[in-house]
């Protein structure tokens, strides 16, 4: 009579392929978690657009539906828009500009508002959105 063998069932489970997933699914959640950021109040343009890295205090630079500019809550003309940059400037040379303007301000206004920016030694500007609602 011949004997009859029974294989057994291996019940450990293999987690290395596991384990090669999850730090593949880290790298690329490490890489695009910066990414999410967004932006403030007024009535915005919808765009999709990247974030920026903030610093601890920006410089919010307001360009309400009349064209009137306002900085940090406070109206300033245009006309002495460069002078209060500057000073601002030379107190905090690292500082984060970001503008933001009502969709209806032409973009003649904003490019000139943010070559003001730049002529004050400005460098990092930033231009505040709402994210889209479509995908």
């Amino acid at each position: 009579m011949k004997m009859q063998s029974t294989q057994t069932a291996l019940s450990e489970i293999n987690v290395t392929p596991l384990v090669d997933v999850m730090l593949v699914l880290l790298i690329v959640f490490m890489i695009s978690a910066p990414m999410m950021q967004q932006g403030v109040q007024v009535e915005l343009p919808k765009a999709n657009a990247g974030s920026l890295n903030e610093s601890p205090e920006p410089l919010v630079l307001v360009v309400n539906a009349d064209r009137s500019i306002a900085i940090n809550g406070h109206k300033i003309p245009l006309a002495n828009l460069r002078t209060k940059l500057t000073a601002i400037a030379a107190a905090k040379p690292n500082i984060d500009v970001l503008v933001q303007a009502d969709q209806s301000v032409p973009y003649g206004i904003i490019a000139k508002i943010i070559a003001e920016v730049k002529q004050s030694k400005i460098t990092r500007v930033g231009l505040v959105t709402e994210p889209d609602g479509t995908k």
